[in-house]
């Protein structure tokens, strides 16, 4: 039994330890027993009966047991498990044999769509079937992955589509005909963007009961679903999206976005920061005023939009023509804005607004005010034409569309307003970036991002759900001989804001053999990133170290422009020996992770989001090149602020923030090749700062005890052909 957990009868099953109301003064709660519950997953045990090829695993023992402790106590529990620890099932146990027995829903948070549909496709089913408990889960993802109904209908009602999106629209609309889910990864063909984003779901304008389609809604169905459930399978953007409403007013107790639930397990948790910073950031461009100004007024052979048909409803109708003119007078305002906004951020791709560009921000600044004054002031006249209908009328849809309209132009216009008072809003960081267009060209949008999300994430997630369970394959920074430190992690996420008796750590090893199976090559002979000939000496030495492996090599970046370089120079050599080159965005995501899979005569360029969740199992992937340590750009705006705010208040900026996030993500880069315990390969890094700076120590101290070479180029080419070969 758990310390701490009262000494009580046990019940009918072997798996709880039943307490009574009288004797903890709450309600009836049965509590885990840690020791039985592992028996499920040790030899001997029911996992070994039923799944074939079964072996225990004393990580994943130990893992589900500090589980059954944090559900039974109430801990925040942040525990790091290394790849194969089998960390789903040592937290999908617990958390069903609790939601069950206490009756009390459990969310399960990822940081992908793709692990979710592993968990709710293959996990859940096998949890089930070894449990032998009949629960309900269900996968939820956020709206806009969801086909509305309503807004096919009325896209392909409209006269003047292009015929190529016609038949697009056509096919979904066949498709979701026979379709259960509406979900977009259900679909057997990958809409463009623009299409999708003319037929998806969105929270603001959903008309709910009032909608035609409510019966058949999806968004609803699904939701139905989750209300019944056990277990509710969703991602972290979509967990932040349910906390933000509970912190608006809806509390824990009544349907937010999710259900209620008492018990959160975060899987994927070291992206937590980065989840929330992206979900608390607003953000606006020419194209968040356009698409809602265009609903209102719109001129293709005739004027149209929801002006007119609310002005044959009100008293008020010459209140349409004063709409009119600020809609016209805010498309004005908008390029004067763009304009301004790209004198301020000139050749750089994003730009803060601090004191050093204070003075050359001034007029885009002014410009953003004037464009959110007009907006106000449409906004006066659109509710002056809603005043004058009658109180039957009120309820009509299109009146119900415009109120959802004007909250969405206000909340834009104050994102606007908000620049002019940045002085005084120290808390935000306000920044540009440089956005292309399709036909050529460039936009700016702005935004508006917390500069420490910290409090948010503890305020609202961590302090009023009683269980949260935090696990990762990366959690820690600087390995055994720094304690497996949680410091980093703590802060960023708000943990460490926890009474220290509720936290629970523990660092769990990786079962796989990396001694025998993994070789660490760092180039000695490389120059060092910041010299000019860098670029130059990685586009010859990738090209070698790739052709030593016979392809079957991912390559990962920190910056697209080398990628892109690197790529080319790799196309005109490569495949004239047999080895295909893939990059990051010639294709969707998935599908060209399967081609990678599928060609062992291949190498993938990738950057950003393939430093994690690349699962490539097997011969595929038998060689990962990490170009170079991914630090931080310091140029990025929010990084940026949050160096200079961590200086001014006596800390380290490198040491406490960018040496730690970096280490962080580079276990992420390294953790792409050892998926199964039977995979073999190299990890070649080519940034020799690894071995030549002090601070290289903390990278190499967190990682598991490899095979290493760090030596000269000839030398790691000939280690890792030797090495692949065997």
């Amino acid at each position: 039994m758990a310390e701490g957990c009262p000494k009580t009868e046990v019940s009918g099953s072997p798996f709880f330890i039943r307490t009574s109301a009288m004797e903890v003064e709450t309600e009836d709660i049965t509590y885990l027993d840690p020791l039985e519950v592992s028996a499920l997953l040790s030899s001997g045990g029911p996992a070994e009966k039923i799944f074939p090829g079964f072996e225990e695993r004393a990580g994943q023992l130990d893992l589900l047991q500090y589980i059954c402790t944090a559900f039974n106590e109430d801990k925040i529990g942040v525990f790091e498990a290394g790849t194969g620890v089998g960390k789903s099932f040592a937290y999908l146990i617990p958390a069903v044999l609790w939601a069950v027995q206490n009756k009390e829903r459990a969310v399960i948070s990822t940081g992908t769509i793709n692990l979710q549909q592993q968990l709710f496709e293959k996990d859940i089913p096998a949890v089930r079937r070894l449990l032998g408990i009949d629960f309900k889960a269900a996968l939820m993802k956020g709206r806009q992955n969801y086909l509305c109904l309503r807004r096919l209908h009325d896209s392909l009602a409209e006269a003047d589509l292009f015929d190529e999106e016609k038949e697009v629209l056509q096919e979904i609309s066949e498709w979701a005909k026979i379709c259960d889910t509406g979900s977009i990864s259900d679909l057997s063909f990958m809409p463009s963007s623009s299409v999708w984003q003319r037929v998806n779901s969105e929270s603001d304008a959903c008309l709910a009961n009032r909608c035609p389609f409510f019966e058949r809604c999806f968004v609803m169905k699904m939701r139905k679903t989750a209300a019944d459930a056990s277990i509710l399978i969703v991602n972290h953007h979509l967990l932040f999206a349910d906390i933000s409403m509970r912190a608006s007013g809806s509390g824990f107790s009544e349907t937010a976005v999710l259900p209620p639930y008492k018990r959160l397990v975060l899987d994927e948790a070291h992206g937590i920061d980065a989840a929330a910073t992206s979900f608390f950031s607003s953000s606006v461009s020419r194209f968040t005023f356009i698409k809602q100004l265009n609903k209102l007024y719109r001129v293709r052979k005739s004027a149209a939009g929801l002006l007119y048909n609310l002005q044959g409803i009100s008293s008020c109708a010459d209140c349409v023509q004063e709409a009119v003119a600020a809609i016209q007078l805010i498309r004005v305002r908008l390029g004067d804005m763009e304009d301004a906004a790209s004198a301020f951020y000139a050749e750089v791709s994003s730009c803060r607004l601090c004191e050093a560009t204070a003075a050359r921000a001034s007029d885009f600044i002014s410009k953003a005010l004037l464009l959110a004054q007009e907006v106000d002031s449409l906004c006066a006249s659109v509710r002056n034409l809603i005043d004058g209908i009658s109180e039957e009328e009120q309820a009509q849809q299109a009146v119900w569309e415009t109120k959802l309209i004007l909250r969405r132009l206000e909340s834009a216009a104050l994102v606007c307003k908000n620049f002019s008072e940045w002085e005084e809003r120290r808390a935000s960081v306000f920044w540009l970036e440089k956005h292309s267009l399709e036909k050529g060209g460039f936009y700016p949008v702005f935004y508006e991002t917390p500069l420490d999300t910290a409090p948010l994430i503890y305020a609202n997630l961590f302090e009023p759900v009683p269980t949260v369970i935090c696990t990762s394959a990366t959690l820690t920074a600087g390995g055994k001989k720094s304690g497996n430190s949680f410091s980093f992690w703590l802060g960023r996420s708000g943990a460490r804001f926890a009474d220290a008796e509720r936290l629970m750590c523990a660092s769990v090893d990786s079962p796989f053999d990396y001694k025998r199976n993994l070789l660490l090559n760092v180039a000695a002979d490389m120059p060092l990133p910041n010299k000019e000939c860098f670029q130059q000496f990685l586009e010859d030495m990738i090209v070698r170290l790739v052709r030593a492996s016979s392809g079957r090599a991912l390559v990962l970046f920190t910056s697209y422009e080398s990628l892109q370089s690197a790529c080319a120079h790799a196309r005109r050599i490569l495949p004239k020996e047999g080895i295909a080159v893939l990059k990051q965005g010639d294709d969707d995501r998935f599908r060209l992770l399967e081609t990678f899979k599928n060609d062992t005569a291949s190498v993938l360029f990738a950057t950003d989001s393939y430093w994690e969740g690349v699962d490539v199992p097997g011969e595929s992937l038998s060689h990962v090149i990490i170009v170079k340590l991914p630090f931080k750009v310091p140029s990025d705006p929010v990084f940026q602020a949050r160096c200079e705010d961590l200086d001014s208040r006596g800390l380290s900026s490198f040491f406490d923030l960018s040496l730690p996030e970096a280490v962080i993500r580079f276990r992420q880069g390294f953790g792409r090749l050892i998926r199964h315990s039977s995979d073999r390969g190299a990890v070649s890094v080519l940034d020799k700062r690894l071995i030549a700076m002090p601070y290289g120590a903390l990278f190499l101290n967190s990682l598991p005890e490899c095979r290493r070479c760090f030596d000269c180029a000839d030398e790691i080419c000939s280690a890792v052909r030797r090495f692949t070969d065997g």
